[in-house]
């Protein structure tokens, strides 16, 4: 195995592989236009707004821009890929397919696999493409997801877009678009920390050093006594003086 090849890249599918932020503004926009001045029930509107949002995800056919190029590059490093999602995972792959970036994704994480959090599913994802946690790199564009993986050892790659640079200040590295990125910066970033730089290692506890002995006394009274000859209180003399009698 090349040294590039011990790596593993994860993606989230919101606003890094698609472009769901703009999926979801067009879903308001329609929503908006289509809603009557009288009406007033929430649960209706939110459940009409998930399927707008829904058809709208069906019909995606067009990746983040510069991801088929990046995802070509560490392709041809062969570096093993996996997609994380909340969604079932025939919408994943149909959609995956109709942007043609399928055949780059080893792993994808989606509904089925029964992941409960965002952590989760990067593990999951990890685990999938027998990759440790630590050699891991996810690409996220939310805070929390940076948080999430710098948790779960990973390194993290921030895309800027739907969050500001100083909402993500606390990714590896942020990058305004993946025509910014080579396999060059993912070694970069390994090299920095190491790619072991969360792994478990043990903790020696160290000894605390002995009291010295005591040492050696000449005298002749009992060394429990004198302490190495230092001047004995008068009634021990005493008491020690009856006894030699």
């Amino acid at each position: 195995m090349k040294p590039d090849e011990a790596y593993g890249l994860i993606f989230s599918w919101d606003n890094v592989v698609a472009d769901s932020r703009a999926l979801k503004l067009d879903a308001w926009n329609q929503l908006a236009l289509a809603r009557e001045k009288n009406e007033a029930d929430q649960d209706r509107l939110k459940t009409r707004l998930s399927q707008l949002y829904h058809d709208k995800l069906l019909k995606i056919s067009e990746p983040i821009e510069g991801l088929k190029e990046w995802l070509d590059a560490v392709s041809t490093a062969r570096i093993p890929c996996a997609v994380v999602s909340s969604f079932d995972r025939r919408n994943m792959v149909e959609a995956l397919e109709r942007m043609r970036l399928m055949k780059y994704f080893q792993a994808i994480v989606t509904e089925e696999d029964g992941m409960e959090s965002i952590a989760h599913r990067f593990l999951s994802a990890a685990v999938k493409l027998d990759r440790k946690p630590s050699k891991c790199v996810v690409f996220e564009d939310d805070p929390r997801g940076i948080t999430t993986a710098h948790n779960c050892t990973m390194m993290a790659v921030a895309l800027i877009g739907a969050h500001p640079a100083y909402d993500l200040w606390q990714a590896d590295l942020a990058i305004g678009s993946f025509r910014e990125l080579s396999v060059i910066n993912l070694r970069r970033l390994f090299a920095y920390k190491g790619s072991s730089f969360m792994d478990l290692e043990k903790q020696i506890a160290e000894k605390e050093p002995l009291p010295p002995p005591f040492p050696t006394c000449k005298c002749p009274f009992s060394v429990r006594i004198c302490r190495s000859c230092r001047p004995l209180p008068s009634f021990v003399l005493k008491i020690n003086r009856a006894g030699r009698r």
